[in-house]
């Protein structure tokens, strides 16, 4: 257990830093500050009061060099683009790398995988450790996922919701997956999520296509929820304070007498369960959004893995009609040197 009664001189930021390098390398993906604070609250090293402390922690031997600075994972929203690294190899061996590339150009072909499907799924999740999380199993389905923190973005919501129109429109029924804290706003979020919709449905893109109207929209919660939680030990918070500071449980907060907020008082208390916490069961949180998916769409990846088998068999057949896979593999099998 850690003691903040201790005062955290060089030699414990160290020491701090490498117990969290040791537990990254056993987990296998990135997680946020604040994930870390559930994996060290399970790992019985610091208890819940502890939270905001750890993640002070976490960034100070991040800034100081004892963490590297993407030891945790976070939003990309503020990374630079249009940064350029020279060429490593000479321009020739990007030649053979590229004529490798024609050899297994099957990769680059995406086949439509909703062609023949009755549904079209994607994927909302409220923290970013639950997309790290998230993301290999929503791939396997060709699922998009996105965090849905700072979806107030008109285009990042449009985009989304175009994807929905498009779906509709060949005959696909729609459906949006959520996975976000157990609060009382993260119980009703399908009108939330109906709501910020809405909101973008009568835009017009510079291509003619119009704006989404989500009234057939399917929402689907699939956590976290209360069973859940309780099977999985995950740690309540005991207090109701929302992204802006102020507590719903507080009878001057302006939401507190709403029968929303009365309810889940009545029902759970005043405490929430923050999304975060599934990062403490990796293999029963994959498990959790496998079945979510599957529930609806059942084991589609049988009929994906057909459709890439299609695509993969035709490829090499123009390889060997066109008559270029010899000559591709001469080159690669030439010298590197250039004269």
């Amino acid at each position: 257990m850690i003691d903040w009664n201790l005062r955290f001189n060089d030699e414990r930021l160290r020491e701090f830093a490498e117990e969290l390098q040791r537990m990254s390398g056993r987990i296998g993906f990135k997680v946020s500050a604040r994930g870390w604070c559930y994996l060290l609250e399970q790992a019985r090293m610091i208890n819940k009061d502890g939270f905001n402390k750890v993640e002070e922690l976490i960034n100070t031997c991040r800034r100081r060099g004892f963490l590297p600075v993407d030891f945790v994972a976070e939003e990309d929203a503020r990374a630079f683009s249009g940064i350029e690294n020279p060429t490593d190899g000479t321009i020739k061996s990007i030649l053979k790398l590229m004529c490798r590339d024609v050899l297994t150009g099957e990769r680059y072909y995406t086949p439509d995988w909703w062609d023949g499907e009755d549904y079209y799924i994607q994927m909302l999740v409220e923290k970013i450790d639950l997309k790290t999380l998230f993301s290999p199993v929503a791939d396997e389905y060709h699922i998009p996922i996105a965090n849905s923190k700072g979806w107030s973005s008109i285009l990042q919501r449009a985009e989304y919701a175009r994807r929905f129109k498009e779906a509709e429109e060949r005959g696909l029924t729609c459906i949006l997956l959520y996975c976000g804290d157990h609060d009382p706003d993260g119980l009703r979020i399908s009108d939330t999520i109906r709501a910020n919709l809405e909101q973008v449905a009568e835009v017009q893109w510079s291509d003619g296509e119009e704006g989404y109207d989500p009234a057939d929209l399917e929402i689907v919660r699939f956590g976290l929820n209360y069973d859940f939680i309780t099977q999985q030990g995950y740690t309540w918070i005991d207090n109701l304070i929302t992204g802006s500071g102020k507590n719903l449980a507080d009878p001057k907060h302006r939401n507190f007498r709403l029968p929303y907020v009365q309810q889940y008082l009545h029902t759970i208390g005043e405490r929430k369960c923050e999304a975060n916490a599934i990062v403490t069961t990796p293999n029963d949180a994959r498990q959790l959004v496998r079945d979510a998916i599957e529930s609806i769409i059942g084991d589609a990846r049988n009929r994906f893995a057909e459709k890439r088998r299609i695509v993969r068999e035709r490829y090499a057949e123009l390889l060997e009609e066109t008559g270029l896979r010899e000559p591709i593999r001469a080159v690669i099998e030439s010298d590197d040197e250039e004269n």
